[in-house]
């Protein structure tokens, strides 16, 4: 009897699923993978089998990614002190050098692993491959004296994103994956927050979502409550209420600046649970909140 009723849920959750992956078929969905589910064993495993499965059953996703414990981790082991300036990471030569290595490298290289042996096709790539992320040195105005610009070193702003390369790996059935790293006019790399360019992303592939993942349960209101649907302007309200702030500040802003831009649908979603995408996109529960476009 348990397994008949255990292989009932599993018909009942797969026809629950039918409608939404009829309505996303062809589409195109950014995700970006950051937070707990990146340094635990079994959420990386339960999102690269959620990433396949979107793929398998037509569904286009492409994945970026970010690093920031592992580049911390090895500046640590390297001796390189650490200095963040309204959360953006300072980032001189010798960081660079770093978080080429980490993102372009060995993070993206895990992450395209991950996907490939769990029966997809994925192919890695920065921002500097066929020229896809443009950037420019980003100049950050001062907390408390805005007309004063703050250099950080080698972190940058997109400029422009090439969608080529995208299309190109999306027709041939592969799955991309984004290191966050972008290309100056000269040929110099630049540090981009993974976020930013989540959210640039899916305006420029005209994404009908984008997912990010994070390591609470999406947007909070004042008194800690989640937010299961919200719009631009109420998000707008909270952000001038303080109601948000510290590292959910750049979700926020890629979030808008996406649903503004087009993007359908912006999910901020819980990254600590296991299959949160599937749930999120292809299930009527969903496990975080939903910023819609209009």
């Amino acid at each position: 009897m348990p397994s008949n009723l255990a292989a009932a849920d599993q018909a009942r959750i797969l026809a629950e699923a039918l409608p939404y992956i009829r309505r996303f078929h062809g589409r195109t969905v950014v995700v970006k993978f950051g937070g707990n589910a990146m340094t635990d064993v079994d959420l990386q495993a339960s999102f690269a089998r959620d990433v396949v499965l979107l793929k398998l059953v037509g569904i286009n996703p492409v994945v970026v990614h970010g690093g920031g414990p592992q580049i911390e981790s090895l500046l640590k082991q390297l001796g390189i002190k650490s200095e963040f300036v309204q959360g953006m990471r300072v980032t001189d030569a010798a960081t660079m050098d770093v978080v080429e290595m980490v993102l372009g490298g060995a993070v993206n290289k895990d992450i395209v692993t991950l996907i490939n042996q769990a029966g997809g096709r994925a192919v890695g790539l920065t921002g500097q491959d066929g020229a896809l992320i443009r950037a420019r040195k980003l100049l950050m105005p001062a907390k408390d004296k805005p007309q004063e610009l703050i250099d950080l070193g080698q972190v940058g702003e997109i400029e422009s994103i090439d969608p080529g390369v995208i299309a190109a790996l999306e027709g041939g059935g592969f799955i991309p994956v984004v290191a966050p790293i972008g290309v100056g006019a000269r040929g110099e790399s630049y540090n981009i927050n993974a976020d930013l360019v989540a959210g640039k992303l899916a305006e420029i592939l005209r994404a009908e979502k984008l997912v990010l993942l994070t390591n609470t349960p999406g947007v909070l209101d004042a008194q800690g409550r989640l937010l299961t649907g919200i719009t631009p302007r109420q998000v707008d309200e909270m952000v001038a209420q303080g109601t948000l702030s510290g590292g959910m500040l750049p979700k926020i802003a890629s979030a808008l600046d996406a649903a503004r831009a087009g993007v359908k649908s912006v999910h901020i979603i819980d990254g600590r649970v296991p299959h949160a995408l599937l749930l999120e996109l292809l299930t009527d529960q969903g496990v975080g909140t939903l910023i819609r476009s209009a």
